[in-house]
């Protein structure tokens, strides 16, 4: 809907012929002795000021998540007081739901593999078409994670069935070649989105993914466009722009996330290091074994691996924010304004707010997979994961998104003179 609606409400005049009148509430009468006024007022809710809420669908979805937009957010004292305080507490001291899980080992096209993590049970207690959302954890995350289990817990609790998508040596997942994954390679995610419809053909299929995954996801949705499988998808916390968001990781206190992350990205090299023993041409095998920044990591293995011509050439061209303009199904985009990690000046806002598909959410405060605020802060579950549910379930219902359609609007006067 054009911005023009949040203006003064239009008043139609028109003949009789142009409504639909039920026959059974209006007698027939002469048209010509009919002179129909309708004045509608629509009133648009507002989010709350401490809140960016923006995108081409801020009309077609704000109201359905009002309950929560409506509210300030209010981070929990003294943790939030720091972007890196609270991304550090939400990492280390985040409690982590307690749930089985089954594991599911996929074999790529190319011999590799995946793994797919279920919750144990779900198959012999849910409908086959219980809708499936696929989680995708950031950088060497996986379904171990507490942001991850969150999401987790409270979408199932919700009747939802889960699956947590561990990409190639992610969350002990299997390294079976010489390949990891990367920001750009979207193979298996093509593979585990078609194994997942083919198992469930009547359930509607979504998708979440924070950091990384986040990145992963939304040039997925950006390739596939009209022919995504996907009935709608979050993104959290993602870097958007990988130039910035490189640039950024190695200044002042960032590079303690920088170290850290490299340090796993190593552990998880060195479980497979024989696979990669052999590997000729630009390949530094060394270098990525000792790797003291994920830069260096990428630049000894993973541009190789995925064909780029240098670390920033890989950068470049992996970047999820050229991807905004071909997304065709409803997106979700959820920020923190003080990120660390991804800078809140890589968000692509215009492209954003020219896509009819998708809602940006930024709060002031959140740091990187943080959002220790809401009810459930400091130790429960993010922020963010009411507003995710509330996103989903009502793409799920299938009810209309377009305000005028809504008689949630109210406002609406219906005035006829005979």
């Amino acid at each position: 809907m054009a911005r023009a609606c949040l203006g003064s409400p239009p008043i139609i005049s028109s003949s009789f012929q142009h409504f639909r009148l039920s026959t059974a509430k209006f007698p027939a009468v002469n048209a010509s002795h009919v002179s129909t006024t309708i004045t509608t007022t629509t009133t648009m809710p507002h989010p709350h000021p401490s809140l960016e809420v923006a995108g081409g669908a801020r009309e077609r979805f704000l109201l359905p998540l009002m309950t929560i937009l409506s509210k300030p957010y209010t981070p929990f004292p003294l943790v939030a007081y720091n972007r890196h305080l609270e991304t550090i507490f939400a990492a280390f001291f985040r409690s982590i739901p307690q749930i089985r899980l089954r594991r599911e080992c996929l074999r790529t096209a190319d011999d590799g593999a995946v793994a797919l993590d279920w919750v144990a049970g779900d198959d012999g207690r849910l409908p086959l078409e219980t809708p499936v959302v696929i989680l995708l954890p950031g950088l060497t995350g996986g379904s171990d994670d507490s942001y991850v289990r969150h999401m987790l817990v409270r979408a199932r609790s919700k009747g939802w069935r889960v699956v947590v998508f561990n990409s190639r040596g992610c969350g002990d997942s299997p390294v079976t070649t010489p390949q990891f994954y990367s920001a750009s390679f979207l193979g298996d995610m093509r593979e585990v989105v078609a194994k997942v419809a083919a198992r469930y053909p009547k359930a509607n299929l979504y998708a979440i993914g924070w950091s990384l995954g986040a990145n992963i996801l939304v040039r997925y949705l950006g390739e596939e466009s009209n022919a995504c499988p996907l009935s709608g998808a979050v993104s959290l916390c993602n870097p958007f722009n990988l130039p910035i968001a490189d640039e950024d990781f190695r200044k002042g206190f960032n590079i303690v996330y920088d170290k850290a992350l490299a340090n796993a990205l190593c552990k998880i090299f060195k479980k497979h290091a024989l696979l990669f023993e052999d590997m000729v041409g630009e390949y530094n095998i060394p270098s990525v074994a000792n790797a003291k920044s994920v830069r260096e990591f990428d630049e000894g293995l993973t541009r190789v691996s995925f064909g780029f011509k240098s670390v920033d050439d890989y950068y470049y061209n992996s970047s999820s924010s050229d991807s905004i303009k071909q997304v065709q199904i409803p997106l979700l985009c959820i920020q923190a304004a003080n990120d660390p990690i991804a800078p809140s000046r890589g968000i692509p806002h215009e492209d954003i707010k020219e896509n009819p598909n998708c809602l940006l959410v930024v709060t002031p405060k959140g740091g990187h997979l943080g959002w220790v605020a809401g009810s459930e802060a400091p130790r429960g579950a993010p922020w963010t994961d009411p507003l995710v549910m509330d996103f989903l379930e009502h793409l799920e219902r299938g009810e209309p998104t377009a305000p005028a359609s809504s008689s949630n609007l109210g406002g609406i006067q219906q005035h006829l003179e005979v």
